[in-house]
């Protein structure tokens, strides 16, 4: 029996999933660490956390599955985007690592703009420039800690530091290094006149590998350490969410990832590369090799939900919450709710954006306010769904949802009227980690490609259809897309 190993680094654990040949999970094991916030904005944490938390998961997550060690043939590496590690000429970390949720880089945004052009920006990397991307960060270090920028001599993101001390070598998948925003977006490779204007030497970059491709072997020394054989490939793998993706078999044009947790994400597989105008959707590569994705991310999605329960009803199970929900009509006579409870990113770029109750009158219950909560934060996420479609994936024929907030029935169907699309729940669980798993297998020559990985392991398990309600929202729809617009005045005048 073969078995392939997958890493999910996030930002507060490692995870480890061991799969067999016909794609079950044998087990999963996690170790958490901290991250420090020193200052205001600031988001850091130690690479060497993410290499103990490896070392600790793999062996027990192999331990657990009752697999010897040597059927492991594989090894995927996924997790956390947009972080700046930087090392010396020896691969000494410098410095704390910056990491994805790090808000410090306001000013060097607009450097980046202003030296390269908004609009041009957008044309070469397919994103905007925005405080959580890499280069922001490497602008911030050069500007602000110059003795460690004369000392840097590689860059790389935090998954890719753990391949460096599996492999002894410099490589980053392209999904990861199109969420630097130093990429060609088209061509799947470092932008030499990105790099250029940003005063980023070229061989500081590593080379970049797609998804399923070797990027090294595991050396002895790590294999001491892991429990493992030496020489096991190690595979390009990818971002948290592009793994993900692959993790739910949103792979091909037309089948759409929805995650709702505490964040929202819509992830929608591209087979040619393509942006939004004005950055208001992701545009990377995706970790299947020769495709891209849009991606358009919600802050307050299932988080809005959890944010009205604990203030209103503290505790209350969820089916509770939502059961009376089904009484009240679709548009919750006449109530919005907007959700951007911590700011927002999609459509709007904007920290200072708030949450609203709209329309409250005396006739409104409690079940009323529940249910304008789901319904707010469906409408939000169909403004992804419009600006992909914009953008030119017109055809969306399936949507594959995870989270929490999709174990909910009620939810589902609201979702189905409001984005107008069949909405499925798959097999799989483990997201991430199960899609570097699969990104290793196929990398190892065990599938023929990711497709096939994902079309004989990932099943639909349950359907809702649209409902008769799509026309009702069809017409609320446009109500709440004006919100925004009028409420922002009042959202920035209390800014801080």
């Amino acid at each position: 029996m073969k078995t392939f190993i997958g890493i999910d680094t996030s930002t507060t654990a490692t995870k480890a999933l061991v799969m067999d040949e016909s794609g079950k999970v044998l087990s999963v094991a996690s170790s958490e660490y901290p991250f420090e916030t020193p200052y205001p904005l600031w988001s850091e944490q130690a690479p060497a956390l993410w290499w103990d938390a490896t070392i600790k998961s793999i062996r027990e997550a192999v331990a657990k599955s009752g697999a010897p060690a040597e059927s492991v043939s594989g090894i995927g590496l996924a997790g956390q985007m947009h972080g700046l590690v930087l090392l010396d000429e020896k691969g000494q970390v410098l410095r704390p690592a910056i990491l994805w949720n790090d808000q410090r880089t306001g000013a060097q945004c607009d450097t980046i703009r202003e030296r390269i052009g908004k609009a041009k920006l957008i044309q070469i990397t397919g994103n905007d420039a925005l405080t959580g991307f890499t280069a922001p960060k490497i602008v911030w270090v050069q500007e602000n800690e110059p003795e460690v920028w004369k000392k840097t001599r590689h860059i790389l993101l935090p998954k890719d530091y753990v391949r460096l001390k599996m492999t002894d070598g410099y490589a980053m998948d392209k999904a990861g290094g199109a969420g630097t925003i130093l990429f060609n977006l088209k061509e799947r490779t470092w932008s030499t006149e990105i790099l250029s204007a940003l005063n980023i030497p070229h061989d500081y970059m590593p080379k970049t590998v797609e998804g399923t491709e070797v990027s090294g072997l595991l050396t002895p020394k790590a294999a001491e350490l892991l429990g493992l054989p030496a020489g096991i490939p190690i595979v390009g793998g990818g971002g948290d969410q592009a793994a993900s993706a692959v993790g739910t078999g949103a792979v091909v044009e037309g089948v759409v990832s929805l995650s709702l947790g505490t964040s929202g994400v819509v992830f929608a597989t591209m087979n040619t590369p393509a942006i939004e105008p004005q950055g208001r959707l992701h545009a990377f590569c995706h970790s299947v090799p020769g495709k891209w994705h849009f991606m358009g991310v919600m802050l307050s999605a299932a988080g809005s939900l959890r944010w009205h329960r604990d203030t209103f009803v503290p505790g209350m199970d969820y089916g509770k919450l939502l059961e009376p929900c089904s009484d009240i009509v679709p548009g919750s006579d006449g109530l919005f709710f907007l959700p951007y409870l911590t700011g927002e990113r999609t459509p709007y770029p904007d920290p200072f954006a708030r949450g609203a109750y709209v329309g409250l009158t005396v006739r409104h219950t409690f079940p009323h306010l529940t249910r304008a909560v789901i319904e707010g934060v469906s409408f939000g996420l169909r403004d992804s769904f419009e600006l992909i479609k914009a953008a030119g994936l017109a055809d969306i024929s399936q949507v594959r949802v995870t989270g929490g907030g999709t174990k909910s029935m009620l939810w589902r169907q609201i979702l189905a009227d409001v984005l107008k699309a069949d909405m499925v729940t798959v097999n799989t669980t483990e997201g991430c980690a199960y899609g570097a798993s699969l990104l290793a297998a196929t990398g190892a020559g065990f599938f023929k490609d990711i497709e096939t990985a994902c079309a004989e392991t990932i099943h639909v398990m349950e359907t809702t259809h649209p409902g008769k309600n799509q026309a009702v929202y069809d017409e609320i729809y446009p109500l709440y897309q004006g919100l925004y617009p009028a409420l922002s005045p009042t959202f920035n005048a209390f800014a801080p």
